[in-house]
C-alpha cells in the first residue's frame, strides 16, 4: 500500500459522516428483521419464502462487494486527478433554491406517476417497470411499457436538463463531458465485465434465444435508457450531485449523492403504502436495496467527474440488458 493510498485510507476511517452512515445502515438492518419477522410483506415474487434476514445479509453482502468494486476503479483511475464537483456548481444560495426545486419537482413527478400509472394501466409509474430484480407480478401491456419509458425520460431527463442547459450551465457543470475519456472508458469496460460476470450467475440475456436477445436485447437497452438510466444520470449524478458538493463536505456530499438513488425508488413496483406498517417496510427495504448501487454510481460520478461513466458502466448494460431483457420480450411478446 503506497503512503497516498494509506494516508486516504486514515481520512476516510475519520469521518463522522462514514460513521453515522455505517450504524444507520445496521440500524435499517436490524429494523427490516424485526419488522419482518413472519415474512416481507411486499409484492416480491422471486425472494417468496426467503426468511428477511437472508435478505438482510444479502444486501450487506451486497455493499460489502460494492466497496471491493470502489476499490478496483479507485486504483484504475489513481493517476489521474479527482475532480472538484463543488466548482462546477452556482453559489451556494442559487444552489441551495435549485436543489430543493429539484426535490420538489421530483417528488411531485414521481407521486404523479404513481397515480397515472395506477388509473390507466392498474399499477403505478415508477422508475423500474415491474419484474426488475425481484419478479413479476403480471404482464404488462406494451402500452404501459411504452408510457413508462416516455413518461420518466421526458420529465425526469429532457426538461430537468433543457431547463439547466438554459440557465446556462454547460456539459461540464453538468458532468456529462469527459475530462479523460481514456481512463473513463477504461473504467466503464472493466466495470461493465464484472458486472455482466456477475449476471452470469442467474437468470439473463442467455437463456433466450438468439432472435430475442438480439430484438429485446435492443429494445431493453432503448426502453431503459430512456425509462430509469438517463432520467437517474441526469436527475441526480448531472444535476443534483455537484450542488451537493457546494451545499456539503466530499464525504457528506457522497453520501447524499448514494443516497438520493434510493429515494427516488420509493414508489418501486413492489412497495405498498396501504398501512403505516406497510410503509415502514417499504422505504426500509427501499434503501437497504437501492443505497449499494446508489453508493457505486456516487462515487464514479465523484471520481470521474463524468455521470456517463456510473451509466454505461454500472446500468444500461448490467442489469438492464443483461438481465431485464427477459422481462422486454414477455411484456412485448417478442418470440
Amino acid at each position: 500500500m503506497t503512503g497516498l493510498a494509506a494516508a486516504r485510507i486514515r481520512h476516510l476511517v475519520r469521518q463522522p459522516s462514514l460513521w453515522i452512515a455505517l450504524l444507520i445502515w445496521c440500524l435499517l438492518s436490524a429494523a427490516a428483521i424485526l419488522l419482518c419477522r413472519d415474512g416481507v410483506p411486499l409484492d416480491r415474487p422471486e425472494l417468496a419464502g426467503i426468511p428477511p434476514v437472508t435478505e438482510v445479509l444479502n444486501n450487506s453482502i451486497g455493499l460489502f462487494m460494492i466497496i471491493l468494486l470502489v476499490g478496483i476503479v479507485a486504483f484504475l483511475a489513481r493517476r489521474r486527478a479527482s475532480p472538484n464537483l463543488a466548482e462546477r456548481a452556482p453559489e451556494r444560495g442559487i444552489a441551495l433554491r435549485e436543489t430543493v426545486a429539484m426535490w420538489i419537482y421530483g417528488a411531485v413527478v414521481l407521486f404523479a406517476g404513481r397515480i397515472i400509472g395506477q388509473h390507466f394501466f392498474g399499477e403505478g409509474i415508477a422508475l423500474h417497470l415491474n419484474g426488475c430484480l425481484f419478479g413479476a407480478t403480471h404482464v404488462q401491456s406494451p402500452a404501459a411499457v411504452y408510457t413508462w419509458a416516455a413518461y420518466n425520460g421526458i420529465f425526469l431527463a429532457l426538461l430537468p436538463y433543457l431547463i439547466f442547459r438554459w440557465r446556462g450551465y454547460s456539459l461540464q457543470a453538468l458532468n456529462l463531458r469527459s475530462a479523460n475519456w481514456k481512463n473513463d472508458a477504461l473504467i466503464i469496460a472493466v466495470v461493465i465485465l464484472i458486472g455482466c460476470a456477475y449476471e452470469l450467475a442467474g437468470p439473463n440475456i442467455f437463456q433466450l434465444t438468439a432472435h430475442q436477445q438480439l430484438v429485446g436485447g435492443a429494445l431493453s437497452l432503448l426502453l431503459h435508457l430512456c425509462g430509469t438510466d438517463i432520467p437517474i444520470m441526469v436527475f441526480i449524478y448531472a444535476i443534483l450531485l455537484p450542488r451537493y458538493a457546494r451545499l456539503f463536505s466530499p464525504p457528506v456530499a457522497f453520501l447524499v449523492g448514494a443516497v438520493t438513488y434510493p429515494l427516488m425508488h420509493v414508489f418501486e413496483p413492489w412497495t405498498r403504502y396501504d398501512s403505516p406498517y406497510h410503509a415502514a417496510v417499504s422505504v426500509i427495504f427501499v434503501l437497504l436495496t437501492f443505497f449499494p448501487p446508489g453508493f457505486m454510481k456516487s462515487f464514479l460520478t465523484f471520481r470521474t467527474g463524468n455521470a456517463w461513466v456510473h451509466m454505461w458502466g454500472f446500468h444500461a448494460i448490467t442489469p438492464h440488458v443483461m438481465v431485464d431483457t427477459r422481462l422486454i420480450v414477455r411484456d412485448l411478446n417478442i418470440h
